[in-house]
């Protein structure tokens, strides 16, 4: 049971955004899978629940309005890539949009399991995690984001929205 009252999401680590040449392919997010599943092991030996947040989408979603299609339901673009595979006892969110919060069962699933602090991972941290960032912080969570566990599709995305996190949101970047 996790006594910490603390959860750690994986937003987005999916194979449309990690693997060479995906559709959105995010080059970064390579870059952080081995810092990402260290910290993800650490986080299970602590008995602190893994809440995967993943972006799941319909063939005709609004969103493809805006980005070209991706993480489709039952494609292998919307599968977590292998090398984060969930284990049984993790949790697995399914979003349509960019925060995990907004029409999604994540929100229930935090007070059921009498959540206060999420350690917040994942892509693209400019989008996904700091607009689920701000979900967590309008609804009183206190949110601790690992930067080396978040990635951008460039440099400068990437420090705009840890700042933003800090400076603006109040979350602990560390």
């Amino acid at each position: 049971m996790n006594t910490g009252k603390v959860a750690f999401l994986v937003i987005d680590m999916l194979n449309d955004f990690v693997l060479e040449g995906a559709v959105l392919e995010i080059p970064a997010t390579r870059e952080i899978i081995p810092i990402l599943k260290k910290r993800i092991e650490e986080a299970r030996k602590k008995k602190i629940p893994i809440i995967y947040i993943c972006d799941s989408h319909v063939e005709d979603d609004k969103e493809f309005e805006i980005w070209p299609q991706h993480a489709i339901k039952g494609t292998k673009g919307a599968k977590i890539v292998e090398e984060l595979s969930p284990e049984p006892e993790d949790y697995l969110v399914e979003k349509s949009t960019y925060s995990g919060f907004y029409n999604t069962e994540l929100e229930d699933l935090l007070k059921r399991l009498n959540i206060e602090e999420l350690i917040i991972t994942g892509t693209v941290t400019n989008i996904c995690v700091m607009y689920t960032v701000a979900g967590a912080i309008f609804r009183g969570y206190k949110v601790k984001v690992l930067k080396d566990c978040v990635a951008a599709v460039n440099e400068n995305d990437h420090q705009f929205a840890l700042r933003q996190m800090k400076n603006i949101l109040k979350a602990e970047i560390i």
